[in-house]
């Protein structure tokens, strides 16, 4: 696949910041020495993380070479890492490990949240926020444009998107077995967009590049042709003319017991 693109990334940094700030609201702890921002992307989320605790130790860790040095130039006094979350070891008990719009990429979430728990330190805090939209309209249609012909051959269905999330219920359990006490909660974004395009400029940046990896240039082009002919329907516009993209997204705090 190909590397991400911190710039397209960074074109709805507000919409995409504002999830992670509400994350960063539930985090009820002050005294903090040790943070861990996973998949931190160009920084913004470690930003929030900066201000929170000023005194921290604050590093990011992130599979992008290009979106870590973004993040090194907006943070030059934080520390970055790339590396893979599902392998990384906290050198240091975690008092807040930190993950906004990361772990819904990784699969196995079954080993990886217990995994992470292990990482903090009595008392700590993982927070998580995942979007959980595979079911809306802007990532079906996603599937449905690559099930037909010529995509069909060009877009392996089995590795073309994520796979779905565990049920609220289930991370309850995984988390609670690990030692955590734990609050969960969903939340669906109205994102006000100036139109259909818009909506694949967001998805560019993220849910699409699967679809897109094995694309040249020009069949990225057609393909996403198709996919905007069915976000015309998909989401019409509103009086004003601009559309809502609906956004769900799941929230979990989990805090180790002492």
């Amino acid at each position: 696949m190909k590397e991400w693109d911190p710039v397209l990334y960074r074109k709805f940094e507000a919409e995409r910041t504002r999830p992670a700030r509400e994350l960063l609201a539930r985090i009820s702890l002050e005294e903090v020495e040790q943070v861990t921002d996973l998949g931190c992307g160009p920084g913004n989320s470690t930003e929030l993380l900066t201000e929170a605790w000023p005194l921290a130790n604050v590093s990011g860790l992130d599979s992008s070479a290009a979106m870590l040095a973004q993040a090194r130039e907006r943070l030059p006094h934080c520390r970055f890492v790339q590396a893979d979350i599902r392998s990384w070891q906290a050198e240091t008990p975690q008092q807040v490990i930190y993950a906004n719009a990361s772990l819904q990429w990784l699969d196995n979430h079954a080993a990886l949240f217990p995994h992470l728990v292990r990482q903090l330190a009595p008392g700590g805090v993982l927070a998580v926020q995942m979007p959980d939209n595979l079911n809306e309209p802007s990532h079906r249609l996603m599937r449905e444009v690559a099930a037909t012909e010529p995509w069909r051959a060009r877009i392996g269905a089995e590795t073309a998107d994520r796979k779905p999330l565990l049920s609220s219920g289930e991370y309850y359990d995984l988390l609670t077995q690990a030692g955590c006490e734990v609050d969960i909660w969903r939340t669906t974004y109205y994102h006000v967009m100036a139109d259909a395009q818009a909506i694949i400029s967001w998805l560019q940046a993220t849910g699409l590049r699967p679809f897109l990896a094995s694309l040249d240039d020009a069949a990225q082009t057609d393909f996403l042709a198709d996919y905007h002919q069915r976000l015309l329907t998909a989401y019409p516009a509103q009086r004003d003319g601009q559309v809502l993209l609906a956004f769900p997204r799941l929230f979990i705090v989990a805090v180790k017991k002492n």
